[in-house]
């Protein structure tokens, strides 16, 4: 599959046409921000944690349709996850985009989806915001 297919591979646009949790969290415990220079996507995550997981998240997204499936997909499964899955789950998606690693485990298997997008090394990086933003964010209390 070319660069060019993975963008437009279905189920990549649908999860970017559907994003879940949009908005901002009011009792947010923990906010993160991340931005790609390579394409200028840019996400702003809210996470309500409790007992060392993720009680409750919402996400600003503008991103482009590679960044906008991956923000969709951490929507999807980021509530009830540990703060050390997320943890693992970025550094499994970096692992999977840039040395060629396994997919991602455990409730971020979806984002495997993304793997056939790995050769654009461009993307990388609005790939991994929504995981990037939630890291930085996990860092530190509001």
């Amino acid at each position: 599959m070319s660069g060019i297919d993975a963008i437009y591979q279905d189920k990549i646009l649908a999860y970017a046409a559907d994003i879940p949790r949009l908005g901002k969290l009011e009792d947010a415990t923990h906010k993160g921000h991340a931005v790609s220079r390579a394409c200028g996507s840019e996400i702003s995550v809210y996470l309500k944690v409790e007992d060392g997981r993720i009680a409750d998240y919402a996400h600003k997204v503008d991103a482009c349709a590679l960044g906008s499936a991956a923000a969709s997909i951490v929507a999807r499964c980021i509530v009830g996850s540990s703060v050390e899955e997320v943890a693992l789950a970025r550094a499994q998606m970096e692992a999977m985009l840039k040395r060629d690693g396994p997919v991602p485990d455990g409730n971020f298997a979806e984002l495997g989806v993304l793997q056939s997008a790995r050769s654009l090394g461009n993307r990388h990086s609005s790939m991994l915001l929504a995981l990037e933003a939630s890291a930085k964010a996990l860092k530190s209390e509001l």
